[in-house]
């Protein structure tokens, strides 16, 4: 638990964390650097069991609209998106050689 400004919140702090960049791949798969600078692998068909605000990802045509907006990751012209720190914490560490 952590306090700002007199207000507890549960868990742990964590620091700010952005999404920088995406590239859509194949089999619902999202390419994703944050501003940590890391590259991380993310299912976006993993959402489809987190409630039906996520349901229409479960078509391919909607999972292409996935575009950065103000750091996070959006989709269908924002009718979906997800927190970056959700993100990050879903995804997977992609080593990858210097491009």
């Amino acid at each position: 638990m952590y306090e700002i400004d007199g207000i507890c919140y549960a868990g742990k702090m964590t620091p700010d964390i952005e999404v920088v960049a995406i590239k859509i791949l194949d089999g619902g798969m999202l390419l994703v650097t944050f501003s940590t600078g890391e590259k991380r692998l993310f299912d976006v068909t993993s959402l489809l069991n987190k409630g039906s605000v996520f349901a229409p990802l479960s078509d391919d045509s909607n999972r292409q609209t996935a575009k950065v907006t103000y750091g996070f990751v959006s989709w269908l012209n924002g009718d979906i998106d997800i927190a970056p720190e959700a993100m990050y914490a879903d995804s997977y560490k992609y080593d990858c050689p210097e491009e």
